[in-house]
């Protein structure tokens, strides 16, 4: 009995230091793991020298990796509080990208972007208006971003109201009603195939990739500098829509 007793305890003393080692392993590898994000953790923003440098064509091509990564939920690690404090020495963002004002498409997150990489604008419809536009030419003109982009987005509540013809003026919505008439020159652009429904998916895609592609144009047909710039080469302004169930930015 007492030979199996020490036995017993002999197992329990080798299978606590085993298990403490265990654990000793599994709480290093779990520092080495927090070090090497720390370490590769960006705290930097961009600077006027790396915006400058960059091609309207190159940011296309990061953005479409930042989406990547977004997919794929490997989004960068990023020290806000950093960034923050280098923000207020300046700006020079990329890229100003109009977007639809849908909750459901974090612009930034969409793009893998931190604070100081883009400007955005929001409006129901990703439509452009003066007060935009303007704003458009500030991120440009002024503050050197490369890049204007109109990112629409499917299931697209704005398009599915003005497709469905929506009476938001019968209930004293009267902005919302002009806003609705905005977006009526793409459902007249597109052709009619099956129901002019929100109900047809296919139908109120083509409208949502029409209105992203006529809002470029009028952007283009409003400031006559934008059209200057992308007409010399030091910008491009792009038509884009997300994917809302896989997260991929299909630029047009």
């Amino acid at each position: 009995m007492k030979n199996h007793l020490k036995s017993l305890g002999l197992v329990v003393l080798v299978f606590g230091m085993f298990s403490c080692q265990e654990e000793k392993k599994e709480v290093k590898e779990v520092a080495i793991e927090t070090a090497e994000v720390k370490q590769n953790t960006i705290k930097s923003i961009l600077t006027a020298r790396e915006q400058a440098n960059m091609t309207p064509d190159e940011i296309i091509g990061r953005l479409i990796k930042g989406n990547e990564n977004f997919i794929s939920n490997n989004l960068t690690q990023r020290d806000h509080s950093a960034q923050r404090r280098m923000a207020t020495i300046g700006q020079y963002p990329k890229a100003i990208v109009l977007s639809c004002v849908d909750s459901r498409v974090p612009v930034e997150d969409v793009f893998d972007l931190g604070i100081g990489d883009i400007f955005v604008a929001r409006v129901a419809g990703n439509i452009e208006n003066r007060d935009i536009v303007g704003s458009m030419e500030f991120a440009t003109a002024v503050a050197g971003s490369k890049l204007v982009i109109v990112m629409g987005h499917t299931q697209c509540g704005a398009v599915k109201h003005a497709i469905d013809n929506t009476d938001a003026k019968s209930m004293n919505m009267l902005a919302l009603d002009d806003l609705l008439k905005e977006i009526k020159p793409s459902i007249d652009m597109t052709e009619k195939t099956g129901e002019v429904s929100s109900e047809n998916t296919k139908f109120t895609n083509t409208v949502i990739n029409n209105n992203a592609l006529k809002t470029v144009e009028d952007i283009k047909k409003q400031s006559p500098k934008l059209k200057q710039l992308e007409a010399a080469g030091k910008i491009k302004i792009v038509a884009a829509v997300y994917d809302m169930e896989t997260g991929r930015v299909n630029f047009l």
